[in-house]
């Protein structure tokens, strides 16, 4: 059994105690359920702002703690003032050190999409991460069969949520490409082993279809890489834990986005 096998099987318990604490009406009536989701085509795809999705992650199963030290508050922010078009928060707090309340401090202080970032295996969760205040859910294609995506795309889209595919090689591709799909990242990181190859990007750029928009994650920490990668036609680049290992993770992604506007 791997590390991400282990995730879901946590997360189906994690689940079933939500919906007993938890129901659905009550969710409904959080004061984020009405609220209109951000578009995520329009804040990734504007010059102004840098296509980076930049993520709050504490710690992972891979590298352990990454960093317990700093405020959402002052990460998020930064990250919006540097020009990020999105903001990833990890919501998962046995593997990866999030949390609900991470995400809500994120969507409180800052006017870009926020992705919940957290291993979506049921519907509970995509109308619990719009009452989190959520512009944009992800979808795993490894952990999902293509029926599951395609309905859960379609539930996500009926609540005016944004969707993002998460795939790692073409079999989940091609057999997980659905309607109702703003974006497809391309995980660089392998989520069995959590190796991690960039050249996956450029494997698969091709394969998808125009119409959603591309995205790159994960082992990004060359500012010289994503103009490569935008060439090579990608939107979008999720990057985390380069940020999230130093000190002050907003002044990284300063002088990481000041060097990119330079190359």
């Amino acid at each position: 059994m791997n590390i991400l096998d282990k995730i879901v099987i946590r997360k189906k318990e994690e689940v079933a105690q939500a919906k007993s604490n938890k129901p659905v009406n009550t969710l409904e009536a959080s004061s984020y359920f009405s609220r209109t989701p951000y578009s995520f085509r329009e804040f990734l795809l504007n010059p102004e702002r840098t296509g980076i999705i930049a993520e709050f992650k504490r710690s992972s199963p891979s590298k352990g703690l990454i960093n317990g030290n700093v405020s959402v508050a002052e990460v998020t922010k930064g990250y919006a003032a540097a020009g990020a078009s999105a903001l990833s928060v990890l919501t998962d707090q046995d593997f990866f050190g999030g949390s609900y309340a991470d995400l809500a401090v994120a969507r409180e202080n800052n006017e870009i999409p926020v992705l919940r970032k957290d291993f979506i295996i049921d519907e509970y969760q995509i109308i619990e991460s719009k009452a989190m205040g959520a512009d944009i859910i992800l979808l795993i294609a490894a952990i999902l069969t293509p029926e599951q995506v395609s309905s859960f795309a379609r539930q996500a889209k009926s609540l005016g949520m944004n969707v993002l595919l998460e795939v790692h090689s073409r079999e989940e591709l091609q057999r997980s490409m659905a309607d109702n799909i703003d974006a497809i990242g391309v995980n660089n990181r392998n989520l069995g082993d959590f190796s991690v190859d960039i050249q996956n990007s450029f494997n698969l750029v091709k394969e998808i279809p125009d119409e959603v928009m591309k995205i790159s994650e994960s082992a990004i920490s060359d500012p010289a890489i994503i103009a490569e990668l935008k060439q090579a036609g990608f939107n979008g680049f999720l990057i985390g834990e380069n940020f999230m290992k130093t000190d002050d993770p907003a002044a990284a992604m300063q002088r990481f986005v000041s060097e990119l506007r330079s190359v």
